[in-house]
């Protein structure tokens, strides 16, 4: 909205600015003033219409510049567009470095495999719990190898 309005403003300016310059004399105007080609204080009194429409001019580009900096700036500082569904739907969630991930509760464990006619080894060693399917065992500590 803002964007609009000071955009709105440098056009305003900008006409403002030709129209007047367009209607200001030039420095040969009072050279021909002389010599009687023309009154020279017809509307604007005996000093003519410099002073008036070269201050408004001066006022006009002042404000044409100051809206020229706000546009800019304006223009630099955009927020960011909003995000659809559809912008985000292919993003990976990542999650915050201070936050701990949810946990997952334990999968039941798989029925222990009997020592039939095979002979197979025992499923676990007595006393010690049984590993859940998705974990990884521990590594067990090397044996000290000859020095």
């Amino acid at each position: 909205m803002l964007r609009i309005a000071l955009t709105f403003s440098q056009f305003f300016c900008a006409l403002m600015i030709i129209g007047l310059v367009l209607i200001q004399r030039g420095k040969g105007a009072e050279a021909g003033a002389g010599f009687g080609a023309g009154a020279s204080g017809t509307v604007f009194g005996a000093r003519g219409a410099g002073t008036a429409l070269s201050r408004a001019t001066a006022i006009f580009a002042a404000l044409f510049m100051l809206n020229s900096l706000a546009l800019g700036y304006v223009g630099s500082h955009q927020p960011a567009q909003p995000k659809t569904i559809l912008d985000t739907a292919g993003e990976t969630p990542t999650v915050p470095a201070g936050s701990a991930l949810p946990s997952v509760p334990p999968r039941a464990a798989a029925p222990a495999a009997s020592s039939g006619a095979a002979g197979g080894a025992p499923a676990s060693v007595p006393g010690t719990p049984a590993p859940s399917p998705g974990s990884v065992p521990a590594p067990t500590p090397a044996a000290p190898g000859p020095k």
